[in-house]
């Protein structure tokens, strides 16, 4: 004769949620798809200096930390790589994006967020950012190769961007507005 055991309803709830939550963190990542790109407004400031985005060229950044009610902004995808790049990086990003340079202005880039690890990169590029020279992001791979050949550079996939090729040394020299 086998025994069966009853729980209380309120005890199977319980039960159901926790596995339910332990579930949905399985293999998955979806905390990226919790958060939207928020979108840069006049007054937008970088986290990292306080210059204002919109007096910029080139592709801007934002990181939302978990936790975080509101994204760190970035005037240039140089202090993005910086940021999540440095070993030191303690924090918990729920999700990166930048702008896609195949659809945005580059001088006065609004909008068309994707990202970040999706992105394809060219590094090198003659065009500049708010801080010179600047890593140029793009939602499609075609765009990227395009972008290299008529302003050089190399593309990469956003894995390959390495720590060294992130300097924020003498952005200053490059800032004609300092």
């Amino acid at each position: 004769m086998t025994r069966t055991t009853q729980f209380p309803a309120t005890a199977r709830l319980c039960a159901a949620l926790i596995l339910g939550l332990a579930l949905a963190g399985c293999g998955r990542d979806d905390a990226a798809a919790t958060r939207v790109a928020a979108e840069i407004q006049p007054g937008t400031t970088c986290s990292l200096d306080g210059m204002l985005l919109a007096d910029y060229p080139g592709p801007k950044a934002q990181i939302h930390y978990q936790g975080a009610p509101a994204p760190e902004f970035f005037c240039d995808t140089v202090e993005l790589f910086s940021m999540l790049l440095k070993p030191e990086q303690v924090r918990a990003v729920a999700a990166a994006y930048v702008q896609d340079m195949g659809r945005a202005d580059w001088d006065h880039p609004q909008g068309h967020w994707i990202l970040a690890q999706d992105g394809w990169y060219v590094l090198g590029s003659r065009k500049h950012g708010s801080m010179g020279p600047t890593i140029a992001s793009f939602a499609q791979e075609a765009d990227a190769r395009k972008f290299a050949s008529e302003h050089g550079g190399q593309v990469l996939k956003f894995a390959e961007v390495k720590p060294d090729m992130v300097d924020l040394s003498g952005g200053a020299q490059h800032d004609q507005r300092m």
